[in-house]
């Protein structure tokens, strides 16, 4: 069996709303990761996706402890890291990094190149001195695919693609195990995507790397995933390899997404059943009770759905996991759709306090980016 290298168990991240002129008082809380499980195999690709505002940012920053959990474990290579102190935290880091979504709001403009990737290497002790440093330094940008004389250039003399690739070249100089990739190619060209999607994959191949890629592309996540997690307002509802979950979505969620992918034939595309949903994303204060997809379900039933939140459960033989009460009834088609009324599952004054929460942690060093 293959080494699990990070396990999340019950992992929570609640971010206070906050009211009041002279004293804050706490009236609630936005509930940006509610209860994640997830494993991830070394050297393998796990998937995470989801629409806008799901969690799956801040699942990631709580992952490396950048945004600090509200409560669950997170297990990384065999050390807990939401008990570690601060020091022994740090030391961690050299074996997990990150690639930001923005290359551009994420490299700092006043520092070159050279500047760049040699602080992580510095702040981490590695190389014995400047000459040694530029060896590393040198070697990583072969591997990315940047020539040598981007050492002395700054961020705004590169196009979008290569200021992903010295993002990537950030993390991968520090010879790292585990890399959370946050949304790598959703600022770039199609053409650019798939030129830094490979490099990730081979990148992977070559240093034996570990990644959660979060995205909201799908085909991006089937190219390179090796499982798929689908993520719906803080929780995963479905996870399975990215064979299976693609060839047979059992959730209705994951039905509805896959649902939006273009099919490159004409015909397909005109004939296949395109599944739109009710409503919008409730809020994350004001989470619907039950299972949290129910409001815009078309195959939600009136028991359980409304009551009872459904754990992720095995379906079949397999490693397929799934959040749904009736998701075998639903495969069957024993259970049938029906049309869904858009529900109103929080105030105005309540998404309004979230909407709140949420930029106040934006504006927080370590805060969310859900």
């Amino acid at each position: 069996m293959t080494e699990v290298l990070v396990e999340v168990d019950d992992l929570k991240v609640h971010f206070p709303i906050k009211r009041g002129v002279f004293l804050d008082r706490t009236v609630g809380h936005v509930k940006a990761v509610d209860g994640v499980d997830l494993r991830i195999e070394k050297g393998r690709t796990y998937g995470l996706v989801g629409e806008s505002g799901c969690g799956k940012s801040t699942l990631g920053r709580a992952l490396l402890q950048l945004t600090k959990p509200t409560g669950g474990r997170v297990n990384f290579d065999g050390t807990e890291l939401t008990t570690l102190p601060p020091k022994q935290l740090r030391q961690m880091r050299k074996r997990m990094q990150m690639i930001f979504q923005d290359p551009m709001s994420s490299l700092d403009p006043r520092q070159n190149v050279e500047s760049i990737l040699t602080e992580g290497l510095q702040a981490h002790g590695i190389g014995g001195d400047r000459t040694e440093r530029r060896k590393l330094i040198a070697k990583t940008l072969d591997a990315v695919g940047l020539p040598q004389w981007a050492l002395s250039r700054y961020p705004h003399e590169f196009s979008g693609g290569q200021r992903q690739r010295i993002g990537i070249a950030r993390a991968v100089v520090l010879n790292p195990e585990l890399i959370v990739a946050d949304e790598p190619v959703s600022a770039l060209d199609v053409s650019i995507q798939a030129q830094v999607i490979n490099l990730l994959g081979d990148l992977q191949e070559e240093l034996g790397l570990t990644y959660l890629v979060i995205a909201h592309d799908l085909a991006v996540v089937k190219h390179i995933s090796d499982t798929v997690g689908v993520m719906y307002l803080g929780g995963l509802v479905e996870e399975a390899s990215s064979d299976d979950i693609y060839r047979r979505p059992l959730h209705p969620y994951t039905r509805a997404l896959m649902s939006a992918v273009p099919v490159p034939d004409p015909e397909v595309e005109d004939r296949r059943e395109r599944i739109l949903l009710a409503g919008d994303l409730p809020s994350p204060a004001n989470p619907p009770t039950g299972c949290r997809f129910h409001t815009r379900c078309p195959w939600a039933q009136p028991t359980k759905c409304r009551d009872d939140r459904p754990s992720l459960r095995i379906i079949g033989t397999g490693t397929h996991r799934v959040a749904c009460h009736w998701a075998e009834q639903i495969e069957t088609g024993e259970i049938r759709p029906h049309a869904v009324k858009a529900e109103i599952t929080a105030d105005g004054a309540g998404a309004k306090d979230a909407h709140g929460a949420l930029e106040t942690a934006l504006e927080t060093p370590g805060g969310p980016v859900v």
